[in-house]
C-alpha cells in the first residue's frame, strides 16, 4: 500500500510536492524555522536535485503517517503477499445432502421454457450413501431372478432299479444302482432346486435408495423435468432428433406419471438407448442404468406422494366378531381388542 502510495506521490511536479512540503512543515510536529530552512533549500536546488530533495521529504512524510513500512520489490506492480487473503473464495457450487428444496426449469422435447418447478429436498436432495445404493440393487437382482433352475436326483432319473452285479465276485466295484451320480445318465447330487433367491429388505430402506438414486442425478444435472412426454408422431427419427439435442447423454430414461402414450411408445421401441417407465414402475437399478433421467410433471408429483406415503403395517378392523371363530387363528393373527373392537393383525 505504501509503495503504491509513493510511486504516485513521485509522479506529480515538483510544485506539488513543493506544496505538499510547505503543508508538512506548517503542522504542530515541524517547527516554523524548519519551514524556512527547508524553503531556502529547495530554492537553491534546481533540476534533478530539487526532484531527490522533495522525494526524501515524501519518504519522511510516509514513515511518519504509517505504522509499517513494506520495502517494495523488483516487481513494484505487484500486490504484497501479506495483504493477499488466504481464506477460500466462495464458489456457485451448493452443497449437496442438505435437504434444501431444489428449483429447476421446466422445459419439453422442443426446449421450450414452461416455467420452473420446486423438487422437494427430503426427496431429491438427500446425502449420497453407496451403502444403501448397493443393498437395494442387490435386493432387485436377487428378487427378479425366476428361480426355476433344476436337477434331476437319484429318484427322479430315468433308468432300471435292479442291482448291475453281484455284491462279489466279479472284482469290480460294488454298486446297488446305475442311476447314481457316478454314472453317465445318472442323478446329480445337491444340484439347484427351484427356490425363491428374494431375501428381505425394509421398506424404508428401499424408499431411501429410490431417494438417493434420485438425488444423485438432481446433484449431477442430469434430472430433467418436462412439462409433458407428449409428441406429435410415432415416427422414430423425431425421437432420435430430441436425443441428438441432450448433451453428454448416452442412455435416456423417461418416466411419465400416468399411462404411458402409445405415441411414445412406438417411437421408443426401435431404440435401445431409450427406455420408458411409468412412475409406479421407477427403481433403482434403471435410474442406474441410465445416465440421464427425464420425468414430467406429473411423475414428480406421483414420485413425491409415493414417497411421502407413510409406511405403516396393514391391519384389519371389525367392529362385530359375531361369526368370526378367532381361536383357530391366533398362531397367524395377532389380535388386538380395543373399544372400537377386534383388529386383527397378520403376522
Amino acid at each position: 500500500m505504501e509503495a503504491l502510495i509513493s510511486k504516485r506521490l513521485l509522479r506529480c511536479s515538483s510544485a506539488s510536492l513543493h506544496s505538499l512540503g510547505q503543508f508538512y512543515f506548517n503542522s504542530t510536529n515541524a517547527g516554523f524555522s524548519t519551514f524556512h530552512k527547508s524553503r531556502d533549500v529547495c530554492s537553491s536546488l534546481s533540476g534533478e536535485r530539487l526532484l531527490s530533495a522533495d522525494c526524501s521529504l515524501v519518504r519522511s512524510m510516509i514513515r511518519q503517517f504509517s505504522t509499517s513500512i513494506l520495502t517494495p520489490g523488483p516487481d513494484e506492480g505487484a500486490s504484497p503477499p501479506d495483504l493477499l487473503s488466504k481464506k477460500t473464495l466462495a464458489t456457485s457450487e451448493r452443497t449437496i445432502g442438505l435437504c434444501q428444496d431444489l428449483l429447476i426449469p421446466v422445459t419439453n422435447f422442443h426446449n421450450e421454457d414452461k416455467g420452473f418447478m420446486v423438487l422437494p429436498g427430503d426427496v431429491f436432495d438427500l446425502p449420497i450413501r453407496k451403502d444403501i445404493i448397493h443393498r437395494v440393487v442387490r435386493w432387485q437382482l436377487a428378487k427378479r431372478q425366476q428361480g426355476t433352475h433344476s436337477t434331476k436326483t437319484i429318484s427322479e432319473v430315468s433308468g432300471t432299479g435292479r442291482k448291475p452285479w453281484n455284491q462279489k465276485g466279479t472284482g469290480r466295484a460294488r454298486h446297488g444302482s446305475l442311476r447314481g451320480p457316478q454314472f453317465r445318465g445318472g442323478a446329480t447330487m445337491h444340484g439347484p432346486k427351484p427356490r425363491s433367491h428374494a431375501f428381505k429388505v425394509n421398506k424404508k430402506v428401499r424408499r431411501l435408495g429410490l431417494k438417493i438414486a434420485l438425488s444423485a442425478r438432481a446433484a449431477e444435472g442430469k434430472l430433467l423435468v418436462f412439462e409433458d412426454l407428449e409428441v406429435p408422431t410415432h415416427k422414430t427419427r423425431n425421437m432420435v432428433n430430441y436425443y441428438n439435442q441432450m448433451e453428454n447423454t448416452k442412455k435416456l430414461l423417461l418416466v411419465d406419471g400416468g399411462p404411458i402414450d402409445e405415441k411414445l411408445k412406438l417411437s421408443t421401441q426401435n431404440l435401445h438407448y431409450v427406455n420408458i417407465l411409468p412412475s409406479i414402475g421407477l427403481n433403482v437399478y434403471s435410474i442406474l442404468l441410465h445416465d440421464t433421467l427425464v420425468m414430467s410433471r406429473a411423475a414428480v408429483t406421483r414420485i413425491v406422494e409415493r414417497m411421502r406415503t407413510p409406511i405403516n403395517r396393514k391391519l384389519c378392523h371389525f367392529d362385530h366378531v359375531e361369526g368370526w371363530n378367532l381361536g383357530n387363528c391366533w398362531s397367524n393373527f395377532d389380535v388386538l381388542v380395543s373399544t372400537k373392537g377386534v383388529s386383527v393383525q397378520k403376522l
